[in-house]
């Protein structure tokens, strides 16, 4: 056999994954980006028990703290659109190192701030890595499975979305009573510093031979765009500007985004790649599973408030209670690969909306004097049905996703993530604040009503998925179903 034969060989025989060559990678490389998403989704949730003794160190009123959640939240909506862009021009291994190390410098400052504007520059600061660490992070993952073990590695992605804003709050009250507000966010830095080291060892640095030149026009208008809704979005639900001002706020960021929507049309490589919307199975598990995920994102918002303002329960409890939905999301991956397997993606889909809406409904018939256990039975199940309907849509949206356009898939796929979130919070936030108008505060059936309502818009969502094909993403599904004639 000749030189090049044996040397073509030698390249056919060697994986193309990196999990397929080294198996301790299967762990390893979803254990380093969960840790980092669970680092930004905490920190998202994490200072909201820590307000008021961050207010008094600081010398500043309570409510001037909301900008400091506020800070972290634009920056990350502000530079997700444009990490898919840096990976590929640099690597995907050195910009997750570096947003890794952007993340770890800030919640050392934030924890080391003496004052509060030197709190909300490094709050910006911590943003700008969580905005590149997250996208680039679900890149690696991507491209490190092959598609027929991508159902494992979103499970991974998709956990820490489903705990974070959980535990967030409990944890911070915890650290706050026990140690420091400060110990909110140096909780941060060892946990920083060993994924930079594990990043950099064993990750590849995945990246494009030429990519396209920096959109800098795109880049202003779409991430002004999502800033500007991500800001109307928070202030609908923790109002810090009048009303007319929020509606010119979101009105604005929709028509940048139209705006954008043109100019895309007329350069070769625009900041976001919108084309990506034309493959069937990243179109609705991004948006119609976008819509299904907003109705089951205001729950970690309504039901901490309904148990300690409607039935009295310390916040500890209610921190306890609301964290076995957590646990139970840490249980689903298994039965999901099972159920994919058998019903295929668009069934999943169907079923875990309805199931999640009914789940939402469920709160509306939780009294003060029902047992604890019926609470934490409800809590856990919609954990169940959260996890699968979140898990899913992910794993949808990047199963068919070609491989030149996986960094600009998750990119946009993290920002259309994002607002789900924050759509979330805010409408459950706008209903409790409609069904409460007529004064005398809030009540327990001002909630009950508030969940009913949000019940409704995970039903919206289930018309879409049926325009899915039995085919799509079937070979991450492992799915087989023969169409109709």
């Amino acid at each position: 056999m000749s030189a090049d034969a044996k040397e073509q060989a030698t390249v056919q025989e060697t994986p193309q994954f990196a999990v397929e060559r080294d198996p301790r990678l299967r762990l390893l490389i979803p254990g380093i980006v969960a840790v980092s998403f669970l680092m930004e989704q905490l920190d998202s949730t994490i200072i909201v028990t820590a307000v008021p003794a961050m207010a008094r160190s600081l010398g500043v009123t309570p409510l001037s703290m909301n900008l400091a959640v506020t800070t972290y939240v634009l920056a990350l909506a502000m530079f997700i659109p444009v990490s898919g862009w840096f990976a590929d021009r640099f690597g995907a291994r050195r910009i997750f190192a570096l947003a890794l190390i952007v993340f770890t410098v800030g919640s050392m400052f934030c924890g080391m701030a003496t004052t509060f504007p030197m709190l909300i520059a490094m709050r910006a600061l911590q943003g700008l890595g969580g905005a590149m660490m997250t996208p680039v992070g679900r890149l690696i993952l991507i491209r490190s499975f092959p598609r027929s073990q991508l159902v494992t590695a979103m499970t991974y992605m998709t956990l820490p979305a489903v705990v974070g804003p959980v535990i967030g709050p409990l944890l911070g009250g915890v650290l706050t009573t026990y140690a420091s507000w400060r110990w909110v966010f140096f909780v941060n830095v060892p946990f920083g510093i060993a994924g930079v080291i594990l990043a950099l060892r064993y990750f590849e640095d995945f990246r494009e031979a030429s990519p396209a030149r920096f959109d800098f026009p795109g880049f202003l208008m779409v991430g002004m765009a999502v800033m500007l809704l991500q800001y109307g979005m928070e202030n609908i639900g923790r109002p810090t500007i009048p009303v007319a001002a929020i509606a010119g706020v979101v009105a604005t960021g929709v028509l940048l985004l139209i705006a954008f929507g043109r100019y895309a049309r007329k350069v070769t490589a625009p900041a976001v790649d919108l084309t990506l919307f034309r493959q069937r199975s990243f179109r609705i598990g991004t948006l119609v599973g976008g819509l299904c995920r907003v109705g089951l994102n205001g729950v970690p918002f309504l039901l901490p408030l309904m148990l300690q303002l409607g039935f009295g329960v310390s916040p500890v409890v209610s921190g306890s209670l609301t964290f076995v939905g957590a646990i139970s999301g840490f249980s689903i991956r298994k039965i999901l690969i099972r159920l994919l397997r058998v019903f295929g993606f668009d069934r999943v889909l169907i079923g875990s909306a309805i199931a999640g809406s009914a789940m939402v409904a469920s709160f509306a018939f939780l009294r003060a004097d029902t047992p604890h256990w019926i609470v934490v039975v409800c809590v856990f199940a919609f954990g169940l049905t959260r996890s699968c309907q979140f898990m899913s849509s992910n794993t949808l949206s990047y199963s068919d996703v070609p491989a030149v356009q996986l960094s600009r898939a998750t990119s946009l796929g993290g920002v259309l993530q994002q607002l789900s979130v924050s759509f979330g919070v805010s409408i459950a936030a706008m209903l409790l604040g409609l069904v409460s108008m007529r004064g005398g505060g809030l009540t327990v059936a001002h909630f009950h009503l508030a969940f009913l309502l949000m019940a409704v818009i995970p039903l919206l969502s289930v018309p879409g998925f049926f325009f899915l094909h039995p085919e799509d993403g079937a070979q991450v599904a492992l799915h087989v179903r023969k169409r109709k004639a």
